[in-house]
């Protein structure tokens, strides 16, 4: 019977986490949990490497927690980590082991495979948030860093005429398909890509990724927003609003509405 190696990493900030996620994802792990501050990475342990581990905690800096999870626990690690999450009374967003949820307008069923986008951590509550705001009645969307899928989703329930969501991993190019057809979405195209061209326009584009991606991205992203469009950030600390909405000045693009949560910041910008 096979079994799972957990390592669990603390006191993480997002950019630490993504980039974490990048370099162990190259080394055979498979699966992902995320909160405001700790990340949980799972590998299957045959494909366990010690020194490998070791070393990418030396070069971010970081400590780490090591256990093992038997294969006949699995799921049950998977759903005892994954719990509902309410924004408001707009979105419900729960696994289907979990009962539907009453009072809210949308709902939202994914896997807990794998916790990129589940809205339990602030910067997706905040994009949420933001887009109970945005009329996405027959809009064309970018969802760019799509995770599981779960804001180019929502935007199919407020309306949107089209989204295409994108990805540069390829986990989560699967999970997002499986997500969209447990929601029965329909107007969702989903691609694995590495580079953002800026060859198509759309009227919104979500990007709920980290500082750097962003920046690295944002000419080809203003190429992409249609005229009167709207551009909604996040995966963003306090600390790099200056500077992303300096590179939004700098592109001609107007700062409508900053959201706050734990140290945490979503920004809108109109064309």
């Amino acid at each position: 019977m096979s079994s799972y190696i957990q390592i669990e990493f603390e006191n993480m900030q997002a950019e630490q986490s993504d980039l974490l996620i990048a370099q162990l994802s190259l080394i055979g792990f498979e699966g992902f949990e995320e909160t405001d501050t700790i990340l949980k990475a799972f590998i299957p342990a045959n494909d366990f490497d010690e020194i490998a581990i070791n070393e990418i905690a030396s070069r971010n800096n970081v400590s780490f927690k090591q256990s093992t999870i038997e294969e006949t626990n699995w799921n049950a690690v998977w759903e005892s980590n994954f719990q509902p999450v309410m924004v408001d009374d707009f979105v419900s967003i729960r696994a289907d082991f979990h009962e539907a949820a009453k009072g809210v307008e949308h709902e939202i069923v994914i896997t807990p495979k794998m916790s990129f986008g589940t809205g339990h951590h602030a910067t997706t509550y905040m994009m949420i948030q933001q887009m109970r705001e945005i009329d996405f009645n027959d809009k064309t969307v970018f969802d760019f860093g799509t995770g599981t899928g779960v804001l180019a989703i929502l935007a199919e329930k407020l309306g949107a005429r089209t989204i295409y969501a994108v990805d540069n991993d390829e986990w989560s190019i699967l999970n997002t398909k499986e997500n969209i057809e447990r929601n029965n979405s329909r107007n969702i195209k989903v691609e694995k890509i590495d580079v953002v061209t800026g060859a198509e326009q759309f009227n919104i584009i979500l990007a709920n990724i980290n500082r750097n991606i962003i920046l690295d991205n944002f000419l080809s992203l203003k190429k992409m927003l249609a005229p009167s469009g709207t551009l909604l950030l996040s995966g963003l600390l306090e600390e790099d609003e200056k500077v992303i909405v300096n590179k939004a000045s700098e592109h001609l693009l107007t700062l409508n509405k900053k959201i706050v949560y734990n140290n945490w910041i979503s920004l809108r910008f109109s064309h």
